[in-house]
């Protein structure tokens, strides 16, 4: 899962990166309004945190407008203001929750956690072949046996399974698990292709990752 944090306390920020990364989530950070609106305007997250007090654009303006673009994406908003008119405020503009700094860490993960349920209790499971991938355990599995995957092999393998059959190029990869800005080489994607083709292999899958040349990866049956 991505999440979208806008806090212009760089060591605030930071912080929060290394709580979420810990938590596996995948975290871009952005420090100002502007980008928090660009960033969000990817379509790229499966939340945002977002401060209210920020240079260049307020956290407020920023839902505002995410709101008027048809944007759905669940919006924690983090901030200082704790009177309850800025709680209104924030939650009449389209928050779903509000959380005023300080906050233990244990409050935020739960916050974000039932910010994002309605995307995920849906189905927590997603289903190809005669393979398994489970949302809320990060299990792969099928009648031969299961992995437990590692946050990225997850994202990729989620990806993968929620687009069967549709060709995702790599550079979409990098960019929704690794963020606009990484400095990660693009073979990278390479090595976790490989690391799920294993797993798929040892656990007897029906459905394999195909390569189409110069364009990306899709999942497909074996034939």
């Amino acid at each position: 899962m991505r999440i979208l944090l806008a806090e212009d306390e760089k060591a605030l920020s930071r912080v929060l990166v290394t709580i979420f990364e810990k938590n596996n989530y995948s975290v871009d950070p952005v420090y100002d309004g502007e980008d928090a609106l660009a960033y969000l305007q990817s379509g790229n997250y499966d939340a945002a945190v977002l401060d209210i007090m920020m240079p260049k654009m307020d956290g407020i303006t920023v839902l505002r407008k995410l709101r008027e673009s048809g944007s759905s994406l669940p919006v924690l908003m983090l901030t200082a203001k704790s009177e309850v008119e800025d709680k209104v405020l924030g939650l009449d503009s389209g928050a779903n929750d509000y959380l005023a700094k300080p906050f233990d860490t244990k409050e935020l993960l739960a916050r974000i956690r039932a910010v994002t349920r309605s995307r995920t209790a849906a189905d927590n499971r997603i289903r190809m072949g005669n393979v398994t991938l489970d949302r809320a355990t990060y299990e792969l599995s099928s009648p031969s046996g299961s992995f437990r995957l590692a946050n990225k092999e997850f994202q990729m393998m989620e990806m993968l399974l929620s687009n069967p059959h549709n060709v995702i190029p790599t550079e979409r990869f990098l960019e929704r698990i690794w963020g606009f800005d990484t400095d990660v080489e693009i073979n990278v994607v390479w090595v976790y292709i490989s690391y799920l083709r294993k797993k798929l292999d040892a656990l007897s899958a029906d459905i394999a990752i195909k390569a189409s040349r110069n364009a990306g990866y899709s999942l497909e049956e074996k034939k």
